[in-house]
C-alpha cells in the first residue's frame, strides 16, 4: 500500500497535472538589494519578544550585577563576553530573518518558462499549485510565508521568518549564541547571590534588595527557559545538518533521492567551504566552493 507522500508524487506525475495555461504571469521582480521580510502580526511579535527579552538581560547584567560590582576586572571581563555574545545573538537573529531562506520564484510555472527548461523525455518537473511554481527537489511550501523554500526545514516565529537553505547558518548562530549568553547570565545571577549573601544587600546593587531580587529571579527563568530551549533547537539543527536531513523531511520520512554526503561536507554546504572562523560571524556569508549543494541520485 503507498504511503500518501507515494501518492501524491503519482498525481503529480500525471499528464496535465502542471496546467501551465492556468497560471498567471509571475510578477515583477523586486531590485537585488530588496530586503526579505514577512509581514506576519505573530513573527514581528515574537521578534520584538526575542530583542526585548535580551535588552532586559543586558539591563540586568550590566546595571544590577557587573556595574555594583567592586573587582573591576571582573566586570569588564564579564562585561565584553556577554555583551559580544548579545552582540553576536542579535546580528544573527536580524541576518535568519532579513535573509531570503531559498525562495523559489513566486508564478514561474508558465508555458514559456517550461518550454525553456527543454525537459527530456519522460523527465519529471513538479509544480505547487498554492504559488503557481516549478517546485525543485526538497523545496516546500510555506504557509506563512507563501512561498516555496528550497531545504525548508520549519517556519520559526522567533526569527519570523522560514528555516531555509540560505539562513540556516544564521539560526543555528542564533540558537548557539542565545544558549550562551542564557548559561553565562546564569552564572553570573548565582555568583551575585552568594555574594549578596555574604555582604550587604544595599551595597551590592543600585537597587534595593527587594528589587534586585526580582530583578535576578526573572533573569533566572528567562535564562534557564532560553537556555533548554535554544539549546535543545542547537543540537536539532546540527544534527539534522549532519545527516543531510531537514526536519520537514525527517517528519515526513521522504524518500532520500539524493547522495550521501559525510557530515564534515554537509556542515559546509550550510556554513561554508573551508573550514574558517567566519563559521562563527553571522556577517559572513557561506562560501560553498566544493560543497555542492545538490547532488541527486539519477
Amino acid at each position: 500500500m503507498k504511503s500518501p507522500a507515494h501518492r501524491s508524487r503519482d498525481i503529480e506525475r500525471q499528464p496535465g497535472y502542471l496546467k501551465p495555461e492556468h497560471c498567471a504571469p509571475p510578477p515583477p521582480r523586486s531590485g537585488p538589494d530588496a530586503m526579505w521580510f514577512i509581514r506576519d502580526g505573530c513573527g514581528i511579535a515574537c521578534g520584538i519578544i526575542t530583542w526585548l527579552l535580551v535588552f532586559y538581560a543586558e539591563f540586568v547584567v550590566v546595571f544590577v550585577m557587573l556595574l555594583p560590582a567592586k573587582n573591576l576586572v571582573y566586570s569588564l571581563f564579564n562585561g565584553v563576553i556577554f555583551n559580544g555574545l548579545a552582540f553576536l545573538a542579535l546580528a544573527s537573529h536580524a541576518k535568519a530573518m532579513c535573509t531570503d531562506p531559498g525562495a523559489v520564484p513566486k508564478g514561474n510555472a508558465t508555458k514559456e518558462f517550461i518550454e525553456s527548461l527543454q525537459l527530456k523525455p519522460g523527465q519529471v518537473v513538479y509544480k505547487c499549485p498554492k504559488c503557481c511554481s516549478i517546485k525543485p527537489d526538497r523545496a516546500h511550501h510555506c504557509s506563512v510565508c507563501k512561498r516555496c523554500i528550497r531545504k525548508m526545514d520549519h517556519h520559526c516565529p522567533w526569527v519570523n521568518n522560514c528555516v531555509g537553505e540560505n539562513n540556516q547558518k544564521y539560526f543555528v548562530l542564533f540558537t548557539m549564541y542565545i544558549a550562551l549568553i542564557s548559561l553565562h547570565a546564569l552564572i553570573m545571577v548565582a555568583f551575585h547571590f552568594v555574594f549578596c549573601f555574604e555582604a550587604d544587600w544595599a551595597k551590592c546593587s543600585g537597587f534595593s534588595p527587594p528589587a534586585t531580587v526580582i530583578l535576578l529571579i526573572l533573569l533566572s527563568f528567562e535564562g534557564l527557559l532560553f537556555l533548554i530551549f535554544t539549546a535543545v533547537m542547537f543540537g536539532t539543527q546540527v544534527h539534522s545538518i549532519c545527516s543531510d536531513e531537514t526536519g520537514i523531511e525527517q517528519l515526513k520520512k521522504e524518500e532520500r533521492r539524493w547522495v550521501k554526503k559525510s557530515k564534515w561536507m554537509n556542515m559546509r554546504v550550510v556554513f561554508g567551504h573551508p573550514f574558517s572562523i567566519a563559521w562563527l560571524s553571522p556577517f559572513a556569508t557561506p562560501d560553498h566552493g566544493k560543497a555542492d549543494v545538490y547532488q541527486y541520485i539519477v
